[in-house]
Parts: C-alpha cells; sequence; structure tokens
C-alpha cells in the first residue's frame, strides 16, 4: 500500500505571493498605485492576533501598504462602524479585512453590510457572495480561491469530478462549493445533519474537508485515489499523556490524516497547507481590488 501524494501547498503560496508582489510592483512603476490593506483586529484573542500579524507582515514584503487596526475586546458598534467607514473612504486603501470572528457583543452582519464592496477582499459582504453565485466577478473568499488553486495545480481540468464539500459556512463550505461548480464538478454540500455522512464523502474524487471539528473524517469515508484538501485547524492536546498535561496543544486538521493518506491519493497537511494560501489570496485579492477601483483590470 502506498501512502498518498502530499501536496506542497507552501511551494504554491510563494508563488502567489510572489505574483503579488510583481503585480504591486508594476502597479506603482507604471500606474503610480499602491495596493493598500487595512485589517482590523478587535479584541486579544491569540489565533486571530497571529492571523493579523501574518497578514500585516506578507503585505509589507508584498511592497503594499498595509495598515493594522487594533480596538478593544469592550469597542462599541459604533467605533467599529465608524473606522470601517473611515476605511471605506481611504484612497489609499483597496483591501479591508475584519479579523472574525468579532467580540460576541459586535453585529458582524452590520459590519458586512457597512463594508464597501469594491474593498472586500474576504469576499464576505452580500453583494461578493451574489456575484460569485451568478457567476459573475467577483472578490472571492481567500480560502476557497485557495483550495481551487491547489486543485488546478494538483487535477488540472476538474470538469466531470465529484466533489463533496463537508461544512457549509458563507466563509468555505458555501463559496468553494460554487467554484467547484463552476469548474463543472458534481457537487454535494455536506454537513453534520447529513444521513450516512461517510457514505457520501465516499463518493467523493474531491473531499473538501471544511468542518470544524478535529480529525472528524476517517481514512474509511475516503474514496480510494481521492484528492482531499483539509481546510480545517484545530488545536487539540497531545495524546501523550506526559505533553498533554503540561497543557502542550498541537494543530490537526478536520481529516484524521494517518488514516486518510493510506487512502488518498493527494491530501494537503495540517498545518503549513490551506492556512497558507488563505494569505497568499488575500494579497492577491487586495491587488484584485487595486486594479478595479483604478479601471486597470484586463
Amino acid at each position: 500500500m502506498t501512502s498518498a501524494h502530499i501536496i506542497d501547498v507552501k511551494s504554491l503560496a510563494e508563488q502567489v505571493r510572489a505574483q503579488a508582489a510583481g503585480e504591486t510592483a508594476l502597479l506603482k512603476t507604471e500606474h503610480g498605485v499602491q495596493p493598500g490593506l487595512a485589517v482590523v483586529l478587535v479584541g486579544e484573542d491569540p489565533a486571530s492576533q497571529v492571523y493579523v500579524r501574518s497578514k500585516g507582515e506578507h503585505s509589507l514584503a508584498a511592497g503594499m501598504h498595509s495598515q493594522t487596526h487594533r480596538l478593544p475586546a469592550d469597542a462599541t458598534q459604533d467605533e467599529l462602524m465608524a473606522l470601517v467607514e473611515q476605511l471605506n473612504d481611504d484612497p489609499k486603501i483597496h483591501g479591508i479585512l475584519v479579523q472574525m470572528p468579532l467580540p460576541r457583543h459586535l453585529d458582524e452582519k452590520m459590519v458586512l453590510a457597512a463594508l464597501d464592496p469594491n474593498k472586500d477582499v474576504d469576499g464576505l459582504t452580500v453583494v461578493n457572495a451574489g456575484l460569485l453565485a451568478s457567476g459573475m466577478p467577483a472578490l472571492i473568499p481567500c480560502t476557497p480561491l485557495g483550495c481551487m488553486l491547489v486543485l488546478r495545480q494538483t487535477l488540472g481540468n476538474l470538469a466531470g469530478k465529484r466533489a463533496v464539500v463537508v461544512g457549509r459556512s458563507v466563509l468555505v463550505g458555501r463559496p468553494v462549493a460554487q467554484l467547484l461548480l463552476a469548474a463543472d464538478c458534481t457537487v454535494t454540500i455536506a454537513h453534520s445533519r447529513t444521513v450516512d455522512l461517510p457514505a457520501v464523502c465516499r463518493e467523493a474524487d474531491i473531499l473538501v474537508a471544511a468542518v470544524g471539528r478535529p480529525q472528524m473524517i476517517k481514512g474509511d469515508w475516503i474514496k480510494p485515489g481521492a484528492t482531499v484538501i483539509d481546510v480545517g485547524i484545530n488545536r487539540v492536546p497531545f495524546r501523550d499523556p506526559v505533553k498533554a498535561a503540561a497543557g502542550k496543544t498541537k494543530l490537526v486538521g478536520d481529516v484524521d490524516f494517518k488514516s486518510a493518506e493510506k487512502v488518498a491519493a493527494n491530501i494537503t497537511p495540517v498545518p503549513g497547507g490551506i492556512g497558507l494560501m488563505t494569505v497568499a489570496c488575500l494579497l492577491s485579492n487586495t491587488v484584485t481590488a487595486a486594479k478595479r477601483i483604478h479601471g486597470l483590470e484586463g
């Protein structure tokens, strides 16, 4: 029995970041436009702080104008909305990302409704979701966009393949299903209430796991020879009782990697997988937004 090919997501992410940096340099020299990204963080969630720092560092490395706005955990809805409006009106900013989740007392839907769809580089506004569903040019959520780039590099033409997406979130599950459908796949969206979920997963040539449950999808849920895209990033205690007792944790995906790699043909790792593509595609989306805002696309 041979093990699955572990997809080299790191190299692809580096290519996407390099392309964004090249296009940024071109926009600056040829049109005097420097793509600008603003990231908004409310509160002090440790995981969110890591993501925000990474996004800021990578945007600067790509030659972009980069802003990070930090609001305290007790910031009011009005304070957050005022900041979003300020960024909407700032000509130096072409992409705005409000780091989710927000503290519970804040209304995420109100924030997204106030966000300029042309600067919505996370693709979460109703306008961009509608454009994507209609097959029109949209700013596509970063993680689904990264999934599709990985799939196209790994498999080439996706037409006719059966794809199962486990998870129906507006951030990943639904948009990645729309993108797979646009690529002429036959798509099933499954979730926690799907009857006989393992059997549904076993139908998939392409299995996208975006359910947010650590190691939920086992090897015997996977069709032999399938390509598995693991979007999950879950922090769990070590099985080693000594490490667990010391409070040490590790990152795992939504797929039980050890059993899955014995069945799948291709699989993404966690960590070092789709999460790298998310940041790379954020840079790509910021360049796309800058081009569109200045009428430079195409």
